[in-house]
């Protein structure tokens, strides 16, 4: 079947992305959505345990992937992500934002709570991520873990399991190196998007700066 390829702009299926064409010889072959390319590539590559293999985590994480899939419309739509974007001060947080994020914060929560519980039932190693090792589950989160960092978005109510998760994501190297890509990828001024660059401009309240490559998160301190 090919390398997938990120498709051309012709071939967007009905105008979503992201979009995977599979090919080259076979340029019909074009899957839109973000959770059917996700399963798309864990049933291609089985080796890599993009789902994990117990049946039972497995079933935890496509709900919690679900859930972060059609939900929690309200943070992504008011904080665009901005990778390298810095928002101190007051930032604007409204009920329904909050209610969101107390969700959110429950879920990983308790995904780390039954994680914990199932890999001790079965006598495996638990490796750190929401559901033992590294899963779709925790790449779908990772966009909006971006968020509370960009917008200093409370983590109140988080569990110890729950911080250290935190801190397994933004401390593995795989996810250093993508980080390391969006500096990389900020220095092309094609890249800029102005209406994301400062959505509080004009809030005196709201400071903007930026992240230095150096950050790192400290969870015994958050």
């Amino acid at each position: 079947m090919g390398n997938p390829a990120a498709a051309p702009p012709a071939r967007f299926a009905n105008g979503l992305l992201p979009a995977l064409q599979v090919g080259p010889e076979d340029n019909d072959f074009v899957i839109a959505d973000s959770l059917a390319i996700s399963e798309f590539l864990a049933e291609q590559h089985p080796e890599l345990h993009l789902w994990p293999k117990d049946r039972k985590l497995r079933a935890l994480a496509r709900t919690a992937t679900a859930q972060m899939h059609s939900g929690f419309s309200e943070i992504r739509n008011t904080y665009a992500t901005n990778f390298l974007g810095k928002y101190t001060g007051n930032i604007p947080l409204t009920e329904s934002v909050r209610k969101e994020i107390r969700g959110m914060v429950e879920l990983w929560n308790k995904a780390r709570a039954d994680t914990k519980k199932r890999l001790q039932e079965l006598g495996e190693d638990d490796e750190g991520f929401l559901f033992g090792g590294f899963s779709i589950a925790d790449a779908f989160f990772w966009p909006v873990l971006w968020r509370f960092r960009s917008y200093q978005l409370p983590l109140t109510g988080i569990s110890e399991d729950g911080l250290k998760w935190t801190a397994k994501m933004w401390n593995d190297p795989t996810m250093k190196r993508q980080a390391e890509e969006y500096f990389r990828q900020a220095e092309n001024p094609l890249s800029r998007i102005e209406k994301y660059e400062d959505i509080f401009k004009g809030n005196s309240s709201v400071e903007y700066s930026q992240f230095t490559k150096d950050w790192e998160f400290d969870w015994q301190k958050a």
